[in-house]
């Protein structure tokens, strides 16, 4: 007797989305006359999106300072360790200041705020972001435990970092402490084989309670910016990503894209780079290839500093704001946002609500109302969700050329 045939994760999952879409969309308009729909489904479908978002979120803490450790002590050569890091942070600043020129040239050609009006009274508050001494300061941890209790990647990264190296450094003895985490980590991979048995359900509620909230007729306004930012996006992982994957890596671009596509839905459902980070690390082992020591270190790094999406998503905004409120953006005022996100997407990221405060600062640098973060903000759950799918596949890009590089055989 044949074997049955079992539909695949990702086909359950895009299930799960088109599903959710469609569903959101049909009962969004009748919620708030249905005491059923209100009282009793959506707050259930609700429930069930933010008990995935946990499980995902449980995963992150244990499973980057475990693969960490591991990766970094796996290397055995801290001088390989350190070319590794500047390679992946070479690549990462190119991407980011790459997706906020063609942010711009994308803000450009659509020209999203032409003929915008804006109502009287709008204000908004936006996070202060902080001096630059303090972002640095802050990569540091006074307290390891603490980081992990707080899920402060930046300061997860640079202890397990240490850690690492120093397991290196120890020999024999810490030999057997890197074989430990190597275990901790491995029953981290299928901890995550578990919860992402769950993701289809999830992933409908979670699309379900946008769709339903928002609606088709809230995108009308906005359809230019929305546009600008979703074409930026696939136009950036067209050309950059796949021009690195062939330049690179010597493979074609379909097989990289068939390699992540589960990253990249999961991200674009999830809008979460941390949440996404051990379906990130799974795809790139087991799809493309990569080594357990070079993905156990660019990914939880590229999770943290890595926003190709959001920097592209900041090139558009900045011009949407400028054109709306009929303020003219020189050539070296554009310029000046592409140093100021380019920097500002190292000491945002990870942090809630990364997108708008990096969107202050953009404005700030160069003398643009703040009230406009509230034109922005309104959307900014639809662009949030194309934002982070990028920036979970450029992670995986650049992991798969440092990877590469470094004489990974990547499969076919």
């Amino acid at each position: 007797m044949a074997e049955k045939k079992r539909i695949s994760l990702l086909l359950k999952i895009s299930i799960g989305f088109l599903i959710g879409i469609i569903f959101g969309f049909a009962v969004g308009p009748v919620v708030p006359t249905s005491p059923v729909l209100g009282n009793y489904v959506m707050p259930f479908i609700d429930l069930i999106g933010k008990i995935f978002l946990r499980l995902l979120m449980m995963l992150i803490v244990p499973l980057v300072f475990a693969s960490l450790v591991a990766g970094a002590a796996s290397v055995g050569d801290i001088h390989k360790l350190g070319r590794i890091g500047v390679k992946t942070l070479a690549l990462y600043l190119i991407t980011t200041a790459v997706a906020i020129v063609l942010g711009l040239a994308c803000g450009n050609l659509f020209q999203p705020g032409i003929g915008m009006n804006i109502p009287g009274g709008l204000s908004a508050t936006a996070r202060e972001s902080k001096p630059i001494a303090d972002v640095i300061l802050d990569i540091f941890p006074s307290n390891p435990l603490a980081s992990m209790v707080n899920a402060n990647m930046l300061q997860i990264i640079v202890f397990a970092l240490f850690f690492g190296v120093a397991c290196i450094m120890a020999g024999e003895k810490g030999k057997k402490i890197s074989d430990f985490f190597e275990g901790v980590a491995d029953v981290m991979y299928q901890v995550v084989h578990v919860v992402m048995n769950f993701a289809p359900y999830g992933v409908f509620a979670l699309i379900t309670g946008t769709a339903a909230k928002f609606g088709i007729a809230i995108l009308a306004p906005f359809a230019k910016v929305i546009a600008a930012v979703y074409i930026g996006c696939i136009i950036h992982a067209v050309l950059v990503y796949s021009g690195m994957i062939a330049m690179f890596c010597k493979r074609s671009p379909f097989w990289y894209f068939r390699g992540v596509r589960e990253a990249g839905i999961t991200a674009f459902v999830t809008r979460s780079s941390s949440g996404t980070l051990p379906i990130t690390m799974e795809n790139v082992r087991e799809n493309l290839g990569v080594s357990e020591g070079v993905s156990s270190f660019v990914l939880p790094l590229g999770a943290t500093i890595n926003m190709d999406g959001t920097a592209l998503y900041q090139g558009v905004c900045a011009l949407f704001v400028a054109q709306a409120f009929n303020v003219p953006l020189t050539l070296n005022m554009q310029i000046g946002i592409v140093a100021t996100a380019t920097l500002a997407s190292i000491g945002t990221a990870g942090v809630p609500g990364a997108g708008l405060i990096m969107l202050t600062m953009v404005l700030t640098s160069v003398g643009l109302p703040i009230e406009g973060i509230a034109l922005v903000a309104g959307i900014d759950v639809i662009l949030d969700a194309a934002r982070t799918c990028l920036n979970v596949v450029g992670d995986t890009a650049v992991c798969a050329v440092v990877a590469s590089s470094e004489g990974d055989e990547l499969t076919n």
